[in-house]
């Protein structure tokens, strides 16, 4: 079985454990922007509430929160936590993206030169880029985070320390160039991790136990050293 083969494998597993995710939650391609600045070391629930803030306040507008004043808007940004540098972060990347000339010029640009933009802006990392380009901008590129290397690892199709650019690279040359799918992939593995693959893994209750590499080498150490499951 090829390494493509595996993945879209896993992949169905996944869905039909989960279902579709419907992913990423915001009414605009502006709004998914600022949640993926927002989401960074922090729950998405508290970004919900950060968002909420934003838009009861009549806020949630790349100007508006570009000319806001840095206290107030990290007043507002407060639930999503480190509030004063998402401000300085927000506001980095509302001007930029207003100096661009804002969505219809941005979705002008070829998939290379829009991701070095996004990579110029303060506070705007790899992850943070990819999130903006696969949901907001519909690119087919493939998030890399932190879960994606703790089941893919544990699963055995890698080892965990690629680089971010190989990590990526190795997940779009094997699936294709495919949205849809890259879209429903990345948050089916952020389901996963969080509910199931978790640091001290549930095992019993994961829908990929049978393909795990990490499973079946606990479950041999478990068995030669007598250790109760």
């Amino acid at each position: 079985m090829t390494p493509g083969e595996r993945l879209l494998r896993i992949y169905r597993r996944l869905l039909e454990a989960h279902g579709h995710q419907h992913w990423w939650p915001g009414e605009t391609p502006f709004e998914v922007m600022v949640g993926a600045v927002l989401t960074q070391n922090t729950a998405w629930s508290n970004v919900e509430r950060a968002i909420d803030n934003l838009r009861a306040a009549g806020a949630l507008d790349p100007r508006h929160i570009a000319g806001m004043e840095p206290g107030r808007l990290g007043e507002l940004l407060r639930p999503s936590g480190y509030f004063n540098v998402k401000a300085k972060r927000l506001q980095a990347f509302c001007r930029w993206y207003l100096e661009e000339g804002g969505l219809e010029a941005l979705r002008q640009l070829p998939d290379g030169e829009l991701r070095r933009r996004l990579l110029s802006v303060h506070g705007i990392g790899p992850e943070t880029a990819d999130d903006i380009l696969l949901y907001a901008f519909d690119r087919p590129i493939f998030v890399i985070d932190a879960y994606t290397r703790r089941l893919f690892s544990r699963l055995g199709l890698i080892s965990g320390d690629e680089g971010y650019e190989e990590l990526r690279g190795w997940f779009e040359r094997h699936l294709g160039p495919d949205v849809a799918l890259y879209n429903d992939y990345h948050a089916q593995i952020v389901v996963q991790a969080k509910e199931v693959c978790r640091p001290r893994p549930r095992c019993e209750a994961c829908c990929l136990r049978r393909v795990c590499e990490y499973r079946t080498t606990e479950a041999r150490r478990r068995s030669v050293t007598g250790t109760p499951d």
